[in-house]
């Protein structure tokens, strides 16, 4: 879990949010991904850049296109320290259960 400060970095900003959303539904060129943004294609560059340099998306050369894609490994990542995270507050919350279940008056 070496990138997650990057990767969580990288997610900070909305506009890169947008971007992994949309590769979500497949691979997309740095174009496709630029058209519903207000923005240069530069700045959608830089923006690939971060996500590409926190291990978020994977790019290839295809002619003189690079498609970029979603990295399944980051993705998986994230998604077990979060899964970790989850299972910590479920733990948290069981234990308040127990609590409050020994505070009711018995009848």
């Amino acid at each position: 879990m070496a990138n997650l400060d990057a990767a969580f970095s990288a997610l900070a900003d909305p506009t890169r949010r947008a971007i992994l959303a949309r590769l979500a539904l497949g691979e997309a060129t740095v174009m496709e991904l630029a058209e519903p943004f207000e923005m240069t294609q530069p700045a959608i560059s830089r923006h690939l850049k971060v996500l590409e340099g926190a291990g978020l998306i994977l790019r290839r050369v295809q002619g003189t296109k690079r498609p970029c894609r979603l990295a399944p490994a980051a993705v998986a990542e994230i998604d077990q320290w979060l899964a970790m995270l989850r299972q910590t507050l479920a733990a948290n919350y069981n234990r308040l259960d127990d609590v409050l279940a020994e505070m009711k008056p018995q009848e």
